[in-house]
């Protein structure tokens, strides 16, 4: 696979795995480093040996650059992703893409005119793990897909910074809401259900004293299947994800895997019968930018890991997922 040159834009935390990652990747070199502050920029890309630093236009028209990974706050993601594409850089933003349906939209047609990759990084698409459980779904070995349990959620002990300020894009639905909206659009589609037919049935919530929301449930349905989801940035939920069909069930003790290993094992039922179907581990962050690389080798924009079909049909469930929680 040829080599990729990667800019970082945005050096933050995730930025550290995804820059560990790419180290583990079959094509990907970190070649630069973009931010609004250029001395946070050089130290980033000292510590990782990327030779350029500078601002977010300076990089994204560096001629050393092949792809852009865009991890600011969400709200900037939009205006980055968008002057990427224009460049001709193929871009893996970070999760949420943007913080609306229509803009979500937007930036897959400027990508569809530009005619490079736009992929959003929903690291646990692009593992073994995934492929593994749309097959079975697919297949119809547990019959047709029913219901769906996933949740995920952490505890921010305190209510400040990024998680808790509206401006920033805070909230539990924009951080990791999309993780259980991601899954459910992933088992829909493999179940046959497309994902522009999947909608928000119900929803409960709770708003925090900073005007985020900070612990939801939904209920996501379409034809025949419901996903019963939850998240949180205020209560750690359970990793794992339980699915339903009509002639056994897929029990998963870890859905998500980590930042640095993806999930292996599903445990899978019928007729009375128990058996587990393991997958092989990869570093997530070092499986998308492999991803980003095929594409580009194939002269394609779109990853089958997370089309841009899903990636919309996430952006329009969590606004009708917000739109249902109660203000003030």
């Amino acid at each position: 696979m040829t080599a990729v040159r990667w800019a970082i834009l945005g050096p933050g935390q995730i930025a550290e795995s995804f820059a560990a990652g790419l180290r583990a990747s079959r094509s990907g070199v970190l070649a630069a480093v973009g931010s609004s502050d250029a001395g946070r920029a050089r130290a980033f890309a000292d510590r990782y040996g990327a030779e350029y630093a500078g601002g977010y236009d300076e990089v994204i028209g560096h001629a050393g650059v092949d792809a852009v990974y865009v991890s600011t706050v969400h709200p900037a993601h939009r205006d980055l992703v968008e002057a990427a594409l224009r460049a001709g850089r193929a871009v893996l933003c970070e999760k949420p893409l943007t913080t609306s349906e229509a803009d979500t939209h937007r930036l897959f047609a400027v990508a569809a005119e530009a005619g490079v990759p736009l992929v959003e990084a929903y690291k646990n698409r692009f593992s073994p793990f995934a492929g593994m459980l749309g097959d079975v779904v697919a297949t119809g070995e547990i019959g047709a897909a029913r219901r769906l349990t996933a949740s995920f959620g952490f505890r921010a002990e305190e209510r400040a910074a990024r998680l808790f300020d509206p401006a920033l894009g805070g909230g539990a639905l924009l951080d990791v809401g999309g993780y259980p909206l991601s899954f459910a659009v992933h088992v829909a589609a493999a179940a046959g259900i497309a994902p522009d037919a999947l909608r928000i049935a119900e929803a409960e919530g709770r708003i925090g004293p900073t005007g985020v929301d900070e612990h939801a449930t939904a209920v996501v349905a379409g034809g025949d299947f419901a996903a019963h989801i939850e998240t949180s940035i205020r209560a750690v939920l359970p990793r794992s994800a339980r699915l339903v069909g009509d002639a056994g069930t897929i029990e998963m003790p870890d859905a998500w895997g980590s930042r640095t290993a993806s999930a292996e094992h599903l445990l899978i039922e019928t007729g009375g019968q128990s058996r587990t179907r393991t997958a092989a581990v990869v570093h997530p962050f070092a499986a998308e930018a492999d991803a980003v690389a095929a594409l580009l080798a194939g002269g394609r924009v779109e990853a089958d890991e997370m089309p841009g079909s899903h990636s919309v049909a996430v952006a329009r469930l969590l606004d009708e997922w917000a739109a249902a929680l109660p203000r003030g």
